[in-house]
């Protein structure tokens, strides 16, 4: 995958997620700067997306530890546990906003 791939992959992810945000009944807010995706809950938890362009993976920062994605057969999959991102974002999100919360229909 070249940079432009990369950032097109990046792009496409964070301005679903961001639809689905504006989407959501939680008390959720969000705020993009500079490619970095800030989630803040009602407690004042953040949770924090971004890229490493230099690795060409997609970072995701919650209170319970930090994720490296990769991009795999369609999906970004944590380089470590396997798990992919949706999986592991909906379950943070859920944690810190203290009730249940999906990003899919």
């Amino acid at each position: 995958m070249n940079d432009t791939e990369f950032h097109t992959l990046v792009d496409t992810q964070l301005e679903w997620l961001e639809e689905q945000l504006d989407e959501s009944d939680a008390d959720i807010d969000y705020e993009t700067t500079g490619g970095i995706l800030s989630i803040e809950f009602a407690n004042d938890s953040k949770v924090i997306i971004n890229r490493q362009e230099p690795l060409h993976q997609l970072w995701l920062a919650t209170r319970s530890g930090g994720y490296h994605f990769n991009y795999k057969d369609g999906d970004w999959v944590d380089d470590r546990s396997g798990q992919l991102f949706l999986d592991v974002l909906e379950k943070a999100c859920s944690e810190q906003a203290q009730e249940a919360i999906s990003f899919r229909d």
